[in-house]
């Protein structure tokens, strides 16, 4: 039973690490599109009924306007995914990607939440970076509770 559970972990790893680093690739996959572009494509959904699409819109391209912030995000998704995958570095992957997954549904939640596919399929994800980092806590728990001298 121990060792089926170990082989469903290491799934649940490389299920986690597998899809950041398709997300991390894909940031570059691409171009980033001028700013006046932006303007354009955003002018399209000014309507009150497509209020969620234009915020999704100037969100997504607003991070890519930056010049370093969807680039940074890419790179940390592939990095961490990576490490992810290895099995000596899965729990620190693991713990880095936790404030990524945590965005990635939180971004669902408020700003698609009539999609219910998508918000289970980030929510998974959110919910296994949990478990990868719960499982384990012998590792980082005395961290938390530091007993006196």
């Amino acid at each position: 039973m121990r060792q089926s559970y170990n082989y469903i972990f290491i799934v649940l790893r490389l299920f986690l690490g597998g899809f950041m680093i398709y997300g991390g690739i894909q940031k570059f996959q691409k171009p980033i599109p001028a700013p006046v572009e932006v303007v354009e494509k955003a002018q399209k959904f000014t309507s009150p009924n497509q209020e969620t699409t234009l915020q999704k819109v100037l969100y997504i391209n607003g991070a890519k306007q930056t010049g370093y912030f969807w680039e940074v995000l890419g790179i940390c998704e592939l990095v961490f995914g990576l490490l992810l995958i290895f099995q000596g570095t899965g729990f620190v992957g693991a713990l880095f990607l936790l404030p990524i997954t945590l965005h990635i549904f939180l971004f669902h939640v408020f700003l698609e939440p009539e999609d219910l596919p998508e918000l289970l399929q980030t929510g998974a994800l959110f919910v296994v970076n949990i478990s990868l980092v719960l499982r384990e806590k012998e590792k980082w728990k005395h961290l938390l509770w530091i007993k006196p001298v």
